[in-house]
């Protein structure tokens, strides 16, 4: 009876996991493949007239350690900003290459940008969302050494992404600002978790069940957590390290947010806590809330489009493009 219980509580984390993976491919494939028509004006027909794009630069030893720079024609400048665009897929799936688009469009306004691999999760691999965060701590001072080394000298970043992306970049903006090789001057981003507390990921069944808490929460920070602290304050010391919201400071860079109401994949519980913490940090901010649409904000255009002009507001006037 008791191996047949422990199997049963097995198979339940199993499958909360499972859920949560697959759920985070299905969003990242939608995002993919979903396109308004308003969206034509965030794009660009890009040809060599444009920039170059250096594909599959290396920033360490794995095979996932590969970025793709984009650099404007003109390389007359002083300086450039850098802009990072970091993909979604559910910290399992995805590719640097997924967001080329929006990377075009905005070298063609005048920046270096950047989009970069990091190593995925997989059955095989111990891959954890704090590694990950830590693969773009590491590749941001290789990209800046290799803009140089091309003749783009870069003196200040903007981190954003979607989704998984979303999450790796509050990280690097929130938690390690202050050790990037140049001023990080804003952050933008769309439905990335912020934050772990069990009651709110309660569509993934984690606030009924500690083990399938702990089984879940474990495999993103990357250590073993103890069943008897989910609901505790032990439990958030543990989830810090891939915490967003935890990382926000007086100093965090201002910072333009989307999210969907009846997200269901990213739990929209967990924004509370990051809104709360730009919010009592006095933090410039600006937060869209879609209130018909889920993970892909699609059925909210005109909150999605309000997002990308506030997000070109915010690089005008943090990161405007030097003539």
């Amino acid at each position: 009876m008791r191996k047949e219980r422990k199997s049963t509580k097995i198979m339940f984390i199993f499958i909360c996991i499972l859920a949560f993976i697959i759920s985070f491919v299905s969003s990242a494939i939608f995002k993919m493949t979903y396109q308004p028509k308003w969206a034509k004006k965030y794009s660009i027909d890009w040809n060599d007239s444009i920039g170059t794009i250096y594909k599959d630069l290396s920033y360490g030893d794995n095979a996932s350690n590969k970025f793709d720079l984009y650099v404007p024609k003109d390389n007359s400048k002083e300086n450039y900003g850098l802009l990072v665009y970091l993909h979604a897929g559910g910290f399992t799936s995805g590719d640097k290459s997924d967001d080329a688009a929006i990377l075009e469009w905005l070298c063609s306004k005048g920046y270096v940008t950047a989009g970069i691999n990091y190593t995925l999760r997989t059955n095989e691999n111990d891959a954890s969302v704090y590694s990950q965060s830590m693969d773009i701590k590491e590749a941001i001072p290789v990209v800046v050494e290799e803009a140089k080394k091309l003749g783009y000298n870069l003196n200040e970043m903007v981190i954003s992404g979607g989704s998984a992306g979303g999450t790796l970049a509050m990280l690097y903006a929130y938690r390690d600002a202050e050790e990037s090789p140049i001023p990080v001057k804003m952050m933008f981003e769309m439905v990335g978790p912020s934050s772990f507390f069990a009651e709110d990921w309660d569509n993934y069944g984690l606030d009924k069940n500690n083990e399938a808490a702990a089984g879940l929460f474990a495999l993103m920070v990357g250590t073993e957590i103890d069943k008897d602290v989910i609901g505790t304050t032990e439990l958030q010391e543990i989830m810090k390290p891939i915490s967003g919201y935890a990382w926000v400071n007086e100093k965090s860079v201002p910072s333009v947010i989307a999210y969907g109401k009846y997200d269901k994949i990213c739990p929209y519980k967990t924004v509370a806590h990051l809104v709360n913490a730009l919010k009592e940090n006095n933090v410039d901010y600006q937060y869209f809330e879609a209130p018909h649409s889920g993970h892909g904000l699609q059925n909210d255009n005109k909150v999605y489009e309000a997002f990308m002009d506030t997000v070109v507001n915010y690089l005008d006037k943090y990161m405007p493009v030097e003539n």
